[in-house]
């Protein structure tokens, strides 16, 4: 994919891997269990053959999937998500609890599996596990220049 975004930015930068068309939605289907190709494809009406393989080729090249043959004649492949790719489950919980309170018709809404209450997200500090009412974005160069290194 070509990049779009020369923008020193979390979120531009983040966009030229995962922002093309159809790239969140085939990660979505595999990180749901739709982990072959005809799998993926029949969930996602709409996206032709040549560009889910072109998205599955990406995103692997990318680290978010990996391949793995089941079939050697025809080569069949099934596609699991690397630690990277799994760790997009945060972005589309998100994705769900914005369109719960935004969308005109909500499709999804996240739960608390025992209790069927409606969750939110939280922040919380790496260091000593408190719960974080504020935050704030940071350039990294700043917090480099706190800790003294360059």
């Amino acid at each position: 994919m070509k990049t779009r975004y020369n923008l020193p930015c979390n979120i531009a930068q983040s966009l030229n891997i995962i922002g093309d068309r159809w790239s969140l939605l085939v990660v979505h289907e595999i990180l749901n269990g739709q982990t072959q190709f005809n799998e993926i494809k029949k969930a996602l009406p709409g996206i032709s053959s040549n560009l889910l393989s072109e998205r599955l080729k990406y995103l692997e090249k990318e680290g978010l999937i990996q391949t793995e043959l089941y079939s050697d004649h025809p080569p069949r492949y099934c596609y699991t998500l690397t630690k990277s790719g799994e760790e997009l489950d945060v972005v589309f919980n998100a994705f769900v609890i914005w369109g719960s309170h935004h969308l005109k018709k909500c499709y999804k809404k996240l739960i608390d599996a025992e209790t069927g209450d409606e969750v939110e997200i939280a922040y919380y500090n790496q260091k000593t596990g408190q719960r974080i009412e504020k935050i704030k974005v940071i350039p990294v160069e700043e917090e480099l220049q706190k800790t003294g290194e360059e």
